[in-house]
């Protein structure tokens, strides 16, 4: 009996492992197994993070916290770069600063990490390659921001953090200190990062203070719309371990509030009420996806409900959280930008709705779609999850920096 017992566990243990990391992939996947990998970690931490939320053991973003401190990894100059934490404007950065004598003025990159405005942190490994990286390859200063995160501080905490940063940055007084060229100076960032670096960008451009203009910004699979979360994207990755729709959802409402009840909402779409019906226009995936992304989906009014989520939670009408509400007349003034998407993502039609309307309001756009990626594949550019179209897509965003800074 006992040696049925255990083969009985060994059954059941096998299976789970299987059904962890078993997720079917699209064809056009490289190294499927390594990407299979990944998905599995990512889905064992969602679910157990789920688990001891449900429990009252711990919050949820507060679980999945746990990946970026075993991430964390100390600030460490090499002999390209010097490395160092610091404050600007009172707000904790990661700064990177070329060693190499330079002939000239130098370029600046400010960089805003992803995780959904809840996680991540410019300590984290991957964040901290990647800042190295960009200083390095194109002997540049790289500011990475430490802004503060939801659960704890809400909308918009995370925006103000990173606005004050690049405000301070581009003081005349500050460019001079790191021997930056005002007129080189670009805002990126990732997934919520993203979101951040086009919430930047647009409010630049609404502030006499600031008299330094942003050269480009660029924007890694980003986040930029709330009030559809039911686009073709969404639909076709609900499931995707790395970032379903659930946990998009997750994120989008607790850059706002606890209140499960908008979550719900934002779920059901139900969230956004009558009298900003006029924003829809600006999100509206049927005049602005092309054809080969349309597919055989078909698209549906919003349902409006009662306009209370919106007077107690106004953040997720605001242009500041949601940068595809702004006016093509806003959007007219902004610099180059680079946009990449990744086909297996919820976030994909986000960036490319942004990318078609900056183009039609005569922005100049380079938007890199990498039909073979999933969400933050870029990020995997580090052992023991190393993948090729993480490297591949790094290159293609170093290279436009390159000759677009």
């Amino acid at each position: 009996a006992a040696m049925g017992a255990k083969l009985l566990c060994l059954f059941v243990v096998s299976a789970l492992l299987a059904y962890y990391i078993y997720t079917p992939m699209p064809e056009d996947f490289e190294q499927p197994w390594k990407t299979m990998l990944i998905m599995a970690t990512f889905k064992a931490v969602g679910h157990l993070s789920e688990i001891a939320d449900q429990l009252g053991l711990l919050h949820y973003m507060d679980s999945m916290m746990l990946i970026t401190k075993a991430e964390y990894v100390a600030p460490m100059s090499d002999e390209n770069v010097t490395v160092t934490d610091t404050e600007f404007s009172n707000v904790p950065v990661r700064l990177f600063v070329p060693r190499k004598a330079s002939g000239g003025l130098r370029r600046a990159v400010i960089y805003f990490h992803g995780g959904g405005w809840c996680l991540g942190s410019a300590g984290m490994k991957s964040y901290d390659h990647l800042a190295r990286w960009t200083s390095n390859m194109l002997n540049a200063v790289v500011v990475s921001v430490n802004y503060r995160l939801a659960p704890k501080h809400r909308f918009p905490a995370q925006f103000e953090d990173v606005y004050l940063v690049t405000k301070f940055f581009l003081r005349s007084d500050v460019l001079s200190q790191y021997g930056v060229d005002a007129k080189r100076v670009c805002v990126a960032g990732d997934s919520a990062g993203g979101n951040l670096a086009a919430a930047v960008a647009q409010q630049l451009l609404e502030d006499p203070e600031v008299k330094t203009k942003l050269k480009a910004h660029a924007l890694l699979y980003p986040a930029l719309q709330t009030l559809d979360l039911n686009l073709p994207s969404y639909q076709e990755n609900e499931n995707n371990p790395l970032l379903p729709k659930h946990l998009m959802v997750r994120f989008w409402s607790e850059y706002f509030t606890s209140d499960a009840s908008l979550r719900e909402a934002m779920a059901s779409g139900t969230h956004v009420p009558r009298e900003s019906s006029h924003l829809f226009q600006f999100v509206n995936w049927s005049n602005f996806l092309p054809e080969e992304m349309k597919k055989d989906h078909v698209y549906a009014s919003p349902t409006f409900r009662s306009s209370e989520l919106a007077q107690k939670y106004p953040g997720f009408l605001d242009v500041r959280a949601a940068p595809l509400l702004a006016s093509d007349a806003q959007l007219r003034r902004l610099p180059r930008t680079y946009v990449l998407t990744c086909e297996h993502d919820v976030l994909r039609d986000d960036g490319v709705m942004y990318a078609e309307r900056l183009r039609a309001a005569g922005v100049p756009v380079t938007h890199d779609h990498a039909k073979d990626a999933f969400h933050a594949a870029m990020m995997f550019v580090l052992s023991p999850f190393e993948l090729a179209v993480g490297h591949r897509l790094l290159n293609r965003y170093i290279g436009w920096l390159n000759e677009n800074l």
